[in-house]
């Protein structure tokens, strides 16, 4: 039986509201990842984005491709407890609307990850239909000492 993959939660160092990733679907350290986001239509943004036809930002989507990439370097012991920052986004588009109650399908390939940082391709999917793609850039920062 294959060993469960980790919580989002136990590698990220994002916590909710603003931790976008609820589980992993799929896990090779360095190398690639999967996840999902459920969406409920109670998370705080929806009021506002829009009144009447609620819709998830696309930034929110870019971000949470992000955080979903993050899981793939922070799983391998080299770079365990780094500080996952965005270096760059290229490329996006956005393909559909993504509402309330739907699934955002999240996964990010690695085309290179070093100490430093990290490039790779993400896409987020509802039901098989691509919403945003991205290149996306993350830089692995070591964590400060508490003063």
């Amino acid at each position: 039986m294959p060993e469960p993959l980790p919580a989002p939660i136990d590698l990220l160092p994002h916590r909710p509201p603003f931790l976008l990733v609820d589980e992993l679907t799929e896990l090779v350290a360095g190398e690639r990842v999967a996840g999902r986001w459920h969406l409920t239509g109670d998370e705080y943004f929806f009021a506002g984005h829009f009144p009447g036809q609620p819709t998830l930002p696309g930034v929110l989507m870019v971000e949470a491709l992000a955080q979903v990439g993050a899981c793939a370097p922070l799983a391998d012991p080299k770079f365990a407890g780094r500080i996952p920052f965005f270096g760059g986004v290229n490329n996006v588009k956005f393909r559909r609307q993504v509402v309330p109650g739907e699934t955002l399908d999240l996964a990010v390939e690695f085309s290179r990850i070093s100490a430093r940082g990290g490039r790779g391709t993400g896409t987020a999917s509802v039901d098989g239909e691509v919403a945003c793609s991205a290149e996306l850039m993350v830089v692995l920062v070591a964590p400060e000492a508490p003063q």
